[in-house]
């Protein structure tokens, strides 16, 4: 009897642990970010590596996308994407307040989508 509870009962937990989402220390994201120049990579990069959890940030305005390596554990691609938005460019996941986009300088005014 011993046995048969002691499988059901490693059974479970082994279940339980394959349910559960594994988050990556390392893990390579990229999404869309709005800007123009230099100025904006520097201000969009500085506002990823405000996140903790950002290992490194790369703003390629060719491409108008982020280039991310994260620790999941720490921080999620939304946080980076908020803390992004907050300095006034748009990101695929969050809009900027118009506030902070309207503070930007004049070649950093990227043209908005609605």
């Amino acid at each position: 009897m011993k046995k048969i509870v002691v499988i059901i009962l490693s059974s479970l937990f082994s279940l339980t642990m394959v349910a559960q989402e594994k988050k990556s220390k390392n893990k390579k994201v990229e999404f869309k970010v709005a800007g123009n120049c230099e100025m904006c990579e520097k201000r969009v990069e500085k506002a990823a590596f405000s996140v903790k959890g950002v290992k490194s940030a790369e703003w390629h305005a060719d491409h108008g996308d982020i280039h991310l390596i994260i620790d999941e554990t720490k921080c999620s691609v939304q946080d980076v994407a908020k803390a992004i938005a907050a300095v006034g460019h748009d990101t695929e996941f969050v809009k900027a307040k118009a506030e902070v986009y309207n503070k930007l300088h004049s070649c950093c005014n990227y043209e908005r989508i609605e």
